[in-house]
């Protein structure tokens, strides 16, 4: 890497994606609780959420201070630099609150509003995904690549659901259109994890409705570097409105049967 601006961007995420994650997992207490909720009864948020995203901000504040930050836990300020911060401090937050393994830290940076530097943490699993624009995907350390395409039916697909009644009422529609098309589903309960899942082939492809920005920026951007495709309905950039990754030959199909199921709506 010899852009000055790429190398402080990534050992900064690293940094700040790699502290939290410690945090996390080191400090989750034993009787760790609920401390509020967002969408719903069911969507929740832990005091670690909270103090992960602190943390977070806290390095980018002392390394980057003119940069602006857009934070799932509320920590937004617009920055005069041209690079925003996109972090998710708990990405599986109910995972984590229930002890599973499948939870990540996730921190993107965007210049100029694309995004060029990606960090995915899941610190239980032992991984660290990470990758600059043009420059590929890596995890641990070793280049990643997406599976080669293979039929639909063929293709493991991950997924996950929102936690509004009426939008899961629609998410189960299409996953009952989705299912008898592919060779099975996954529900991990992190998206970020599913986009580097598809970056480094444990997944064929992955598709969700609902996701926000600090969900998807990091490990969309790995999922390119790595070889995959991702976007939303025909035309359209990932979005809260749909977001899909898969490999070429593969995503075009996809995105075809989730268009026509309706995916993009509840």
């Amino acid at each position: 890497m010899t852009d000055p601006l790429m190398t402080e961007l990534l050992e900064t995420a690293l940094e700040a994606a790699g502290g939290a994650g410690d945090l996390l997992r080191d400090g989750r207490p034993a009787d760790l609780g609920v401390a509020a909720t967002k969408t719903s009864p069911i969507d929740v948020v832990t005091e670690m959420d909270i103090a992960a995203e602190k943390l977070i901000t806290d390095i980018l504040a002392r390394r980057r201070p003119r940069d602006g930050v857009l934070g799932e836990e509320g920590s937004s300020s617009e920055g005069s630099s041209g690079v925003r911060w996109v972090i998710d401090p708990l990405d599986g937050t109910v995972n984590y609150l229930y002890g599973l393994p499948s939870w990540a830290v996730s921190i993107a940076a965007e210049k100029d509003g694309e995004a060029v530097v990606g960090v995915v943490i899941a610190p239980v699993r032992g991984e660290t995904f990470h990758a600059v624009l043009g420059q590929g995907a890596w995890r641990n350390g070793e280049q990643a690549h997406c599976r080669p395409a293979a039929p639909l039916e063929e293709s493991l697909i991950g997924t996950g659901f929102g936690y509004v009644r009426e939008r899961r009422i629609g998410q189960a529609r299409v996953l009952g259109g989705v299912l008898p098309r592919v060779r099975d589903i996954r529900r991990g309960g992190s998206a970020a994890i599913d986009l580097c899942d598809v970056a480094c082939g444990r997944l064929n492809g992955y598709y969700e409705r609902g996701l926000n920005p600090w969900d998807f920026a990091a490990g969309a951007l790995i999922a390119r570097e790595a070889g995959a495709l991702t976007g939303g309905r025909p035309g359209v950039p990932a979005s809260t409105e749909l977001t899909i990754a898969a490999a070429p030959g593969l995503f075009e199909p996809l995105r075809g049967l989730l268009d026509d199921l309706g995916a993009w709506h509840d």
